[in-house]
């Protein structure tokens, strides 16, 4: 089955008790025990499942390839119960361009709890191997990254985390299933914030861990679902369900988009860089070429004269709006750094473009006017 009829029919099923094609939102907390004490329909209580949950897990898991998979409330703490399923004392390797909002989690949280981080480019192969250690448990990549759309080499650093005996995470969340496979790839598990492109539409939260397997780690981070209740509500999976019917359509135009304002950018004299591994000078372009079917909607640039000139540029757009987060059908535009925590690694010149869906050649008009 091909990866647009997954999206349309995974997960979903027609009502029984209607015939509704479109599924029903299951907004009860609790279900009915039967005299004996069983639960014939499988559902207890909504914390522990749900039918609208089940059926969005059920969907992403077809999408990427996996055996099973977890949703959560939103994609940080998504990633965040992958952390509180190792132990005190174990390693994790991170890319040193982390999502600042993880980075922040490590550091705060997780070292002080006991976990030992190595923060290393991930981009250099080298440097994630050398980083390895004998109490090694986890490779975490982002790949493309956030915001320096930085590109790692999925296959080898699996290959590099299980020679360790570790497991290999990849965030998927930029590239989504229908332009990356990291289970096909090696990845042990992938999380996305769901809040992105798969709900894609900006009006729902949520995050999502999709395991190749259901190995020890998956078990302990089902676990910490049911337990800690860090769950989506029945009407954002409901929500996010529905957008991903759309997903492969929709990644293919931001994709498109993106490629026609990277390419207008890459050779205007305001713009110092554009980061996007669709163009064919971007660092990350040959092993992206491999590994991703199409480029994505997301792209960096570095503006010439510093951050003043980088602040007026998003001050002055139309079309584009300034604000945090992507993957819905608007273009957004923002300055990264002034959202980030001090000491980010995020350039101060740099604006982050989240390509939406739009007409391409207004989205150029619209840049264009900004850079004069």
């Amino acid at each position: 089955m091909k990866i647009e009829t997954k999206a349309v029919h995974a997960g979903r099923h027609t009502d029984p008790a209607t015939g509704a094609v479109t599924p029903p939102i299951h907004l009860s907390t609790t279900f009915e025990r039967q005299p004996d004490g069983s639960y014939p329909t499988g559902y207890e209580y909504t914390r522990d499942s749900n039918p609208n949950r089940n059926a969005f897990e059920e969907c992403v898991c077809a999408l990427e390839g996996g055996q099973t998979a977890a949703a959560f409330s939103s994609g940080s703490v998504a990633t965040m119960t992958i952390f509180q399923a190792l132990s005190p004392g174990d390693h994790v390797i991170a890319p040193d361009d982390l999502y600042f909002g993880i980075r922040q989690l490590l550091r705060d949280v997780f070292i002080p709890w006991g976990l030992e981080i190595a923060f290393v480019d991930m981009t250099d192969v080298s440097q994630t191997q050398k980083a390895v250690r004998r109490n090694t448990k986890l490779i975490l990549a982002e790949t493309p990254s956030n915001p320096q759309i930085k590109v790692t080499d999925i296959r080898r650093t699996s290959e590099i985390a299980h020679d360790a005996g570790a497991y290999f995470v990849c965030d998927n969340t930029m590239a989504t299933p229908i332009l990356q496979r990291p289970l096909d790839l090696g990845a042990d598990l992938v999380v996305h914030a769901t809040t992105k492109y798969l709900g894609g539409h900006d009006d729902v939260m949520g995050g999502m861990v999709v395991a190749k397997q259901e190995n020890d780690l998956f078990r302990k981070i089902r676990m910490l679902q049911k337990i800690g209740g860090a769950i989506p509500s029945p009407f954002e999976c409901w929500l996010t369900l529905r957008g991903i019917q759309t997903l492969p359509y929709r990644m293919r135009a931001h994709s498109e988009n993106a490629m026609k304002v990277a390419k207008f950018l890459s050779d205007h004299p305001a713009i110092e860089k554009v980061l996007y591994p669709g163009l064919t000078n971007d660092a990350g372009y040959h092993i992206a070429s491999q590994q991703m079917s199409l480029y994505g909607g997301m792209m960096s640039v570095l503006v010439n004269e510093g951050r003043d000139k980088a602040m007026n540029v998003a001050a002055k757009m139309r079309l584009f709006i300034r604000a945090t987060s992507f993957g819905g059908p608007h273009s957004l535009i923002e300055h990264r750094a002034s959202v980030e925590e001090p000491g980010t690694k995020t350039p101060d010149n740099l604006l982050r473009l989240a390509i939406g869906l739009e007409n391409a050649d207004d989205l150029v008009e619209d840049l264009a006017q900004a850079l004069e």
